[in-house]
């Protein structure tokens, strides 16, 4: 098992001003970060990379879809632009050294049609998605895609679906992530989510349910580890928590409030919960 820290709950961007967080998560004893990617600059991403080894940590990527290159849109346009710049997000984990990107990448984040996906938009995205793992077969990253709460998207919302997705896709980069704070939204019985997705979860986002601190609120963790653990999962957990140090990302996850002491007391904090919890279970 792998334990990562996302490092959203700092920016947006990861510059050299970031990098002492970096040294940081790598004091406490995490094997990992996960790297926003919403700019797509190689040579940063590169020197990022670079630094990033220099710690000896491993990094994954996140990545999302907007409006203007929507993945599942009428417009064939808009669709291209979607795979395009999942593509060059792919350039971009090669750069980091990331063999995994994940997110909500198959559509646009936030937007709405006023209805459930259409025959068309499924074919849409399965067909823009396929491109996708086509091109990163040849990056050699693996596609983590991530299904979200009915308030985020309307594409994917539950387990079921993402698998019938990936399914459809068919293609060995293409896999699926599970979230706790998506599932904790979305799921009837959160064991049973997990098992119905083992075969094709290759990434696990650890956040509790008001995006705090995992541990301190609401989150089936008993259930969740049980089942990762009896269904023999053993890639990375990795925390996604937001707070206000970016506020358009603030914004955009609606986090109001400050909920934890600093962003390194809550990773500190979430590190510890994770291993105790996944140690009862060795």
């Amino acid at each position: 098992m792998k334990f990562g820290m996302n490092l959203l709950l700092w920016s947006g961007s990861i510059e050299e001003e970031h990098y002492p967080i970096l040294e940081t998560l790598k004091d406490a004893g995490f094997d990992g970060v996960e790297i926003p990617l919403f700019a797509y600059d190689v040579d940063q991403c590169a020197a990022l990379g670079e630094h990033i080894n220099q710690l000896g940590l491993e990094r994954t990527a996140v990545t999302v879809r907007n409006e203007e290159d929507n993945p599942i849109s009428p417009d064939p346009a808009i669709r291209a632009a979607g795979v395009n710049l999942n593509k060059q997000a792919l350039d971009c984990c090669q750069a980091l050294g990331a063999n995994f990107l994940c997110g909500p990448f198959h559509s646009a984040l936030g937007l709405f049609s006023g209805a459930g996906p259409t025959d068309d938009e499924l074919a849409w995205g399965i067909e823009s998605m396929h491109a996708v793992a086509e091109y990163a077969q040849t990056c050699n990253v693996t596609l983590a895609v991530e299904y979200l709460n009915r308030f985020e998207c309307y594409l994917l919302n539950s387990a079921s679906d993402t698998v019938r997705f990936v399914e459809a896709v068919d293609h060995p980069n293409c896999k699926m992530m599970y979230d706790t704070f998506h599932a904790n939204i979305e799921e009837k019985d959160v064991a049973t989510a997990i098992r119905s997705c083992n075969q094709h979860t290759v990434h696990v986002h650890i956040s509790e349910n008001d995006r705090s601190t995992p541990g301190t609120g609401l989150v089936h963790w008993d259930a969740t580890f049980d089942t990762l653990k009896e269904t023999g999962y053993d890639g990375w957990l990795m925390v996604e928590a937001f707070g206000l140090a970016l506020p358009e990302l603030a914004a955009a996850t609606k986090i109001w409030r400050r909920m934890y002491e600093s962003e390194e007391q809550l990773a500190r904090d979430a590190l510890s919960f994770m291993k105790s919890e996944w140690e009862k279970r060795t």
